[in-house]
C-alpha cells in the first residue's frame, strides 16, 4: 500500500522538476513584454479567472513584462438588460448607441477593469487600471460602417504611460474605450487594442485567450489543432475558409501585429487551466501559434 507520505514527496518531486524544465523558458523571457488578451470563458468562471490571474502574477514574477487588455462583452449585455436597453449586434459588431456607450465605458472602465486590478494586486501583483483615453494611450477613430454607432478602431497608440509603468514593476490594465481628438468615446474590439498595443510595444508575444483550442483544420474537431504557422498560411486559411466566423478577426489581428513587428502570436484556450504558462513555458504549448515566416524560429 502507497503510503501517503510518498505520495507528498512524489508530488513534491514533481513539482520541483517542472519548475526546473521551465528555468530555460524563463530565462529567455525575462525582460521581455507580454501582451495577454484576457476575455471568453476565462472572465466568465472564477476558477479559470483565480488561474488566468496567478498565471499573469506568476510571469511578472519572474522577470516577464505581462500588459494586460481585456474586454467584458457578457457584463455589458447583463447590465444593458438591467437598464432595459436591447443589446444589438450587426455584422458582429455591438451597435453602439449614445446610450449603450455610457453602459461600455461604465462596465468596461469602472466595474471589469477594477475587478481584475483588485484581483492581481490580492494575488500579490501590483496592477494599474487604464482605458485609451489615459494620457492619450489610444487614440479612436470611427469603424466606418452605417448603423454601428460609436464602434471605433485604433488611430494611434502612445506606449509612454505603460512604459513607465511596466518599467516600475506594474502590470497594466487596458480596458478597450478610447477617446477621439474631439473627446468622444469609442467601444473598440478589444483583440484589436491588444495587438495594437504590442505591435506598438515591439511585443515578444501577442495571448489570445479564446474558447476553442486555436485554429482548427476543421472547426468541429479539436484534434486538427494547426501549433504552427505563418502569415502565409494564416490567409490562406481564411481565404480557403478554414478561418471563418469569429475566428477571422482573431486572425488578422495577429497576422496585423506580427507584420508590425510582434515576434510571435498565439491563440490559445483560456478554458484550460493555466492555458498561459503551459503556452509560454512548454516545448509543445496547446495552442496555434503564428509567426511571421515559415523560418522564424
Amino acid at each position: 500500500m502507497v503510503k501517503e507520505s510518498d505520495l507528498l514527496r512524489e508530488a513534491e518531486a514533481t513539482r520541483v522538476r517542472v519548475l526546473s524544465e521551465a528555468l530555460p523558458y524563463i530565462q529567455d523571457f525575462a525582460g521581455r513584454t507580454v501582451v495577454v488578451k484576457y476575455g471568453g470563458a476565462a472572465m466568465k468562471d472564477s476558477t479559470l479567472k483565480d488561474k488566468v490571474i496567478r498565471d499573469v502574477v506568476f510571469l511578472a514574477c519572474v522577470g516577464v513584462r505581462p500588459v494586460v487588455v481585456h474586454g467584458g462583452g457578457p457584463e455589458i449585455n447583463s447590465w444593458l438588460g438591467k437598464l432595459g436597453i436591447e443589446p444589438q449586434f450587426k455584422d458582429g459588431l455591438r451597435v453602439t448607441d449614445a446610450a449603450t456607450m455610457d453602459v461600455v465605458e461604465m462596465v468596461l472602465v469602472g466595474r471589469v477593469n477594477k475587478e481584475l486590478v483588485s484581483l492581481i494586486n490580492r494575488a500579490g501583483g501590483r496592477a494599474v487600471g487604464l482605458c485609451g483615453k489615459d494620457g492619450d494611450l489610444i487614440k479612436a477613430r470611427p469603424e466606418g460602417r452605417e448603423g454601428i454607432g460609436f464602434v471605433g478602431e485604433v488611430s494611434n497608440v502612445d506606449i509612454k504611460l505603460i512604459e513607465s509603468l511596466v518599467s516600475s514593476g506594474y502590470i497594466p490594465v487596458v480596458s478597450s474605450v478610447a477617446a477621439d481628438d474631439t473627446g468622444q468615446a469609442y467601444n473598440i474590439n478589444a483583440d484589436t487594442v491588444a495587438g495594437e498595443i504590442a505591435a506598438a510595444l515591439g511585443a515578444e508575444k501577442l495571448i489570445l485567450l479564446t474558447d476553442t483550442a486555436g485554429i482548427l483544420q476543421d472547426y468541429r474537431d479539436p484534434s486538427t489543432l494547426i501549433a504552427r504557422l505563418d502569415i502565409q498560411k494564416a490567409r490562406e486559411l481564411i481565404v480557403s475558409g478554414v478561418v471563418g466566423g469569429g475566428m477571422i478577426p482573431k486572425v488578422n489581428c495577429c497576422v496585423r501585429s506580427l507584420a508590425q513587428g510582434v515576434k510571435a502570436a498565439h491563440i490559445i484556450d483560456g478554458r484550460i487551466p493555466h492555458a498561459l504558462l503551459l503556452e509560454i513555458f512548454t516545448n509543445k504549448g496547446i495552442g496555434s501559434m503564428i509567426l511571421a515566416s515559415e523560418f522564424t524560429s
